[in-house]
C-alpha cells in the first residue's frame, strides 16, 4: 500500500500550503524540470504535450478566421525598438540583450525579443502599399525572453512558449472588431476546452500594454481564490504604424497609416489549469486538452486473457478518435491508479476477469471518483459521453468557485479584510481616475483586473472618492 500511494503522499494538501500544492503537482505530475540557468525551465514530455494540444485547437480557430503562421527574428536592433516610446519604456526592465558576437562586439546591442511588435511593424514598413494589401493576419508560435527578477513554473518563466498574433487593417473599425473576435476566441477556448469560466473585460489606462491605445483581457480565478490574466488582445491604433513610417494609398488614391492589433496566450494557462482544477491528488486535467483521455488498466492481467482484453479495449478508443493508454507494466493496480490519478488522466477503464465474463468493463472519472459499469458493446460511445460529462460539471465546479467567491465591497477597507481573508474577485463602481486605482492598490493591496465588457449600467458610488459613477470594475490579488 505505501507503494501505491507513493505519489500522493508526496503532495502537500492545497488548503495546507497552496504555493508548495503547486510546486508538488508540476513536479510530480511530470509536467517540469528546474534547470541550471534561472528561471528557465524543461517542459518534460507530458507537460509538452498539454501545450500541444492547446497550440493544435488554437492554430486551427485562427487559420478559420483567416490568419496564417509567420516566423520572425528573434533578435530585436536596440534602434528598431526605440522608435515606440512607450513600448520600449515599458519592456526595459525585462530586456535582455546580446552585445557580443563571436569575440567581437556588435555595433549595435540586439534584444531578445520580449514581444514582437516593432519586428512586425518594420516587415510591414517594407510589404504594405496599397490598401488590397490589407489586412495581414499574422501569427506566430514561439519563445520570447523577459528578465523577470523571480520565477515559477509556468506562471513566470524568463523564457517562455507562447502564440502571439499581429495583425494590421486599412481601418480603425476593423482593427477594433479584429481585437474583440481574438479575445471572444480565448474565452471560448478557455470555457470550452479548457473548462476555465473567464470574465471579459478591459484593463484600465495604467493596467494596458505598453503602447496600445486599449487592451482586453480574459481574467479567471483560481481555486485559491486569485486571479490569473488568461489572454489579452491589444489595440494598437496608428501609433506603431506612425513610428514606423508604415503608409498605403487607401481607395481615394490618399497616403495614410494602417491600424494595428496584437493578441497573446503563453504557457502560463498551463499554470491556470493545474490551479483551477487540481486537488489534492494532483493534477485534474480536462479532457479536451489531456495528452491521454482514458487509460486502460489490465486488472489481474496474469490471468488468461485480460491482457488481450484490455488490449483491445484500448485500440478500440484509438479508433474512435480518443487518446487512450493502456498500462500493462508490472506495477500494481493500485500504483497505477494513484499514478494516474495524479497525471490528471479524465477516465479510467478497469478490465479483469469477472468483467470479461460479464461483458462490461469499469470506469472511473477523475473529476468525481465515480465509478460507472459499462457494456463492452457500448464502450465507444459511453466513454464519449463521460468525458463531455467529465467537462461540463469541471466547468460548473470552476464557476460556482467563482460566483461564491465574487463580493460587491464600498470601501478599501472592507476590499482589504476580503483579500487579506478568504480572498476573492471584489466587484465596485469606480470613478475612472488614476488615484482611485492607485489607493485600491496602497489601501487594499488588490489592483484592478478588469473592467467587464458587459456593464450593468446601474449607477452608484466610487469606493475611495464616494463620487457617482457608472463603470463596474473588479479588483482582485492576481499571479
Amino acid at each position: 500500500m505505501a507503494q501505491d500511494k507513493r505519489q500522493v503522499d508526496a503532495i502537500t494538501s492545497r488548503d495546507t500550503d497552496f504555493a508548495q500544492w503547486y510546486t508538488d503537482v508540476c513536479k510530480k505530475a511530470e509536467l517540469i524540470d528546474y534547470t541550471s540557468t534561472k528561471g528557465m525551465f524543461v517542459l518534460r514530455p507530458y507537460g509538452y504535450a498539454i501545450w500541444e494540444n492547446i497550440q493544435n485547437i488554437l492554430d486551427a480557430d485562427f487559420k478559420k478566421t483567416g490568419h496564417t503562421n509567420v516566423s520572425m527574428p528573434m533578435l530585436i536592433p536596440e534602434s528598431l525598438l526605440q522608435k515606440e516610446k512607450d513600448h520600449v519604456s515599458g519592456f526595459a526592465p525585462e530586456c535582455a540583450w546580446v552585445t557580443m558576437g563571436g569575440s567581437e562586439k556588435l555595433e549595435e546591442p540586439l534584444c531578445v525579443r520580449p514581444t514582437s511588435e516593432t519586428l512586425f511593424c518594420d516587415h510591414w514598413s517594407r510589404v504594405v502599399h496599397s490598401w488590397r494589401d490589407l489586412p495581414m493576419l499574422y501569427n506566430q508560435w514561439c519563445s520570447v525572453l523577459r528578465w523577470e527578477k523571480t520565477s515559477r513554473p509556468f506562471l513566470r518563466h524568463r523564457e517562455f512558449l507562447w502564440q502571439e498574433g499581429h495583425t494590421i487593417h486599412a481601418t480603425p473599425e476593423e482593427a477594433i472588431a479584429e481585437t474583440e473576435q481574438q479575445l471572444e476566441c480565448y474565452a471560448s477556448f478557455c470555457e470550452n476546452v479548457l473548462a476555465m469560466p473567464v470574465v471579459r473585460g478591459r484593463k484600465t489606462e495604467k493596467e494596458k500594454f505598453a503602447g496600445a491605445e486599449a487592451t482586453y483581457t480574459i481574467e479567471c480565478m483560481m481555486h485559491d481564490h486569485k486571479a490569473l490574466q488568461g489572454g489579452t488582445s491589444h489595440y494598437f491604433g496608428n501609433g506603431f504604424p506612425t513610428a514606423f513610417d508604415i503608409t498605403f494609398t487607401d481607395k481615394n488614391n490618399q497616403q495614410t497609416h494602417p491600424y494595428e492589433t496584437s493578441w497573446g496566450l503563453s504557457t502560463r494557462i498551463i499554470g491556470g489549469i493545474i490551479m483551477t482544477h487540481g486537488d489534492d491528488n494532483g493534477l485534474v486535467l480536462p479532457p479536451r486538452i489531456a495528452p491521454v483521455q482514458v487509460v486502460v488498466i489490465p486488472v489481474a492481467m496474469h490471468k488468461d486473457g485480460v491482457l488481450d482484453a484490455a488490449d483491445g479495449l484500448k485500440k478500440r478508443l484509438l479508433d474512435a478518435g480518443l487518446r487512450a493508454k493502456l498500462d500493462d507494466s508490472d506495477n500494481s493496480p493500485g500504483w497505477k491508479f494513484a499514478e494516474y490519478e495524479m497525471k490528471g488522466v479524465p477516465l479510467r477503464v478497469e478490465i479483469g476477469p469477472k468483467d470479461i465474463e460479464k461483458e462490461q468493463c469499469v470506469v472511473a472519472r477523475r473529476d468525481t471518483g465515480e465509478k460507472v459499469f459499462v457494456p463492452l458493446a457500448e464502450l465507444e460511445s459511453k466513454i464519449k459521453e463521460l468525458l463531455d460529462a467529465v467537462h461540463d460539471n469541471m466547468y460548473a465546479m470552476a464557476l460556482k468557485n467563482r460566483e461564491d467567491n465574487t463580493f460587491d465591497i464600498k470601501s478599501p477597507a472592507e476590499a482589504k479584510a476580503i483579500a487579506e481573508g478568504k480572498g476573492g474577485f471584489l466587484r465596485s463602481k469606480w470613478c475612472g481616475a488614476l488615484e482611485c486605482e492607485m489607493a485600491m492598490k496602497e489601501q487594499a493591496g488588490v489592483t484592478s483586473r478588469c473592467m467587464p465588457l458587459e456593464q450593468s449600467g446601474t449607477e452608484g458610488v466610487c469606493p475611495v472618492c464616494g463620487k457617482p459613477c457608472k463603470t463596474d470594475i473588479y479588483w482582485g490579488v492576481a499571479y
